[in-house]
């Protein structure tokens, strides 16, 4: 088993794993196109890739509650899977409907989806988010508020918005998408270019805050492994692995995607989280 921290009463993994490629968001179009990874990630598939999670030792699931997700979950449960189940929120649904949605399936928590909410705080609509914040805070859950700016967590953290924990991209998704709705929304592919020095930014304020934060996005997406020799990967993501748990706090956790498709990224990436963690 991997080490494990108290979130909220509830012990979890400090590493945790994420669903963007279950849904074919791709930020390496020229690798592998969102359309392969949909073919690849059928519900059958997700499923095997949770097991495979849950065999090596992660004990958390990040999950978008969005309906594959939700019928992903609900035959993982039925053979027996026993991972905690995370939620973030699903933009285009009704909050309050997808929330009672997401309180079927037990979680531990639910956190605001960052790229909607960082539109929101874009557009003015603070007042607003705050408000959806508090719905979700209703459940009694641990409530999060997922972004891609250091800024919006130091600004909800010094004007109360009422979270209690964060979910922090080390890479500022919204450098060039400001004033754009989520992806979600619009359906545009996510083609976007990271920047390096982005993560030094999130993870000052990771360091910063008291309440715990997930960090996500540790292999930007995978656009660290571009024009990589399949023999380097594994370095690379001991590197990346490493210095994220070496720039966060204690009781923190990282969350990572993964595409089996082509290798068991899943045992090599927790094998190496391990090695790591000690």
């Amino acid at each position: 088993m991997l080490p494990m921290v108290s979130f909220f009463g509830t012990s979890v993994t400090r590493l945790t794993l994420g669903d963007n490629p279950f849904h074919g968001h791709s930020y390496i179009q020229q690798v592998h196109s969102g359309e392969e990874m949909k073919t690849f990630y059928t519900i059958d598939t997700c499923v095997r890739a949770l097991f495979v999670a849950q065999e090596q030792g992660i004990n958390t699931y990040i999950a978008l509650a969005e309906p594959k997700t939700l019928e992903i979950i609900r035959q993982y449960r039925q053979a027996g899977g026993s991972m905690n189940i995370l939620f973030q929120s699903y933009p285009p649904a009704d909050l309050a409907a997808n929330v009672r949605e997401m309180l079927e399936y037990h979680p531990i928590g639910i956190y605001h989806q960052g790229g909607s909410l960082d539109y929101m705080v874009e557009t003015g609509q603070v007042e607003q988010l705050r408000e959806r914040l508090k719905l979700i805070k209703a459940t009694g859950l641990a409530t999060g508020l997922g972004t891609h700016e250091p800024g919006t967590v130091l600004r909800a953290e010094e004007e109360d918005w009422g979270a209690d924990f964060y979910m922090t991209c080390l890479y500022n998704a919204r450098r060039t998408q400001r004033g754009q709705q989520s992806g979600f929304i619009t359906g545009k592919p996510k083609e976007l270019v990271f920047y390096p020095e982005d993560r030094f930014l999130m993870f000052e304020v990771i360091r910063k805050v008291a309440k715990p934060c997930i960090a996500f996005k540790v292999f930007a997406g995978g656009q660290i492994f571009c024009g990589k020799k399949p023999e380097e990967t594994a370095a690379i993501a001991e590197a990346a692995i490493r210095e994220t748990y070496g720039s966060i706090k204690p009781g923190d956790l990282a969350c990572i995607g993964v595409y089996q498709k082509l290798k068991d990224q899943l045992r090599e990436d927790i094998g190496i989280a391990r090695k790591v963690l000690g």
